[in-house]
């Protein structure tokens, strides 16, 4: 079994930019909602990085694949996948990127509720239960605080956009239980990867099928956009998470993974104009401390 290390100045630096990186994830969808339909978006995307992480796997890392799990907890996790991106995608059309980056990036507390249920050895601390209350307390907050005129005339119906974003940071917190729970935590991160993004194509595109969002403005924005997305955030930023998470501590890495909401912020405020209410900023500063209570109990008991 590999010794995972601490995280050091490569680590931190490599982590930085990946938040980076998912931080400008939802404004990089918002950006071309106009010319290419969300639910559009994510289902090319996921498709063309489906066939390059295939592709890699097979040719440059020769990884083997474990058998019989494709239509068991791959397909499942797959499907659990999908529906995230299809809520960030919904949502997306009613709220801002901001309040998607913060409501996504509640996952974590899904998914520390759902371990405490099934492994012992993840059972929650006094500490982690406070820290769950403080996000609880700060989502309400943010739904129920006064809404900007500003805002609301930009996000028309910010609520249910929230609604789509919590629903998003669910479905991730289940992937996340479903691949520590099955027979996926043995496989190689290449293999888990390819059932999400296949599944991520095929259920987003039949959805804008079904609600006939299909239509393309190939403008140099939406293909600017969508090269980011596909190449940088669905497969290199992807792989590269893999790669730290089988080489450093992954409650070091997880407690800087919480930099994403704040860059998501901060990139919605600056390219898209996004205008942060005074309920909304109070309500992030809640759920983000509360998940950084949770996901870095350990350090801070240390620490006291």
């Amino acid at each position: 079994m590999q010794i995972r290390k601490p995280v050091d100045g490569a680590a931190t630096a490599t982590m930085l930019l990946l938040c980076l990186i998912w931080g400008m994830q939802q404004v990089s969808i918002k950006a071309i909602a106009a010319d290419v339909a969300p639910v559009l978006q994510v289902a090319l995307r996921s498709g063309v990085a489906a066939v390059l992480v295939l592709f890699c796997s097979r040719l440059f890392l020769r990884e083997r694949w474990l058998p019989g799990i494709g239509l068991g907890p791959g397909l499942v996790a797959g499907l659990l996948f999908s529906v995230e991106f299809l809520c960030v995608a919904l949502g997306l059309r009613w709220t801002s990127a901001a309040h998607m980056s913060v409501f996504l990036y509640t996952a974590p507390i899904f998914a520390a509720i759902g371990l405490h249920c099934k492994l012992p050895e993840e059972r929650l601390q006094r500490l982690q239960w406070a820290g769950i209350a403080l996000a609880f307390a700060g989502i309400v907050i943010t739904f129920l605080g006064p809404q900007d005129p500003k805002n609301l005339a930009a996000a028309p119906n910010p609520l249910l956009g929230d609604l789509f974003g919590l629903a998003a940071g669910l479905t991730w917190g289940l992937t996340t239980i479903t691949v520590r729970v099955t027979r996926l935590s043995e496989a190689p991160p290449s293999q888990t990867l390819f059932y999400q993004l296949a599944c991520a194509c095929a259920l987003p595109l039949a959805f804008a099928y079904g609600t006939d969002q299909l239509s393309f403005h190939g403008t140099p924005l939406a293909w600017a956009s969508l090269s980011f997305q596909t190449i940088i955030v669905c497969f290199f930023s992807y792989f590269t998470w893999f790669w730290l998470l089988r080489r450093y501590l992954a409650a070091r890495l997880g407690i800087l993974s919480f930099m994403s909401p704040l860059f998501g912020v901060a990139m919605g405020a600056l390219i898209l104009d996004e205008h942060l209410d005074a309920s909304f900023i109070m309500g992030a500063v809640l759920v983000l401390s509360g998940m950084v209570i949770v996901n870095g109990h350990t350090l801070i008991r240390r620490k006291r």
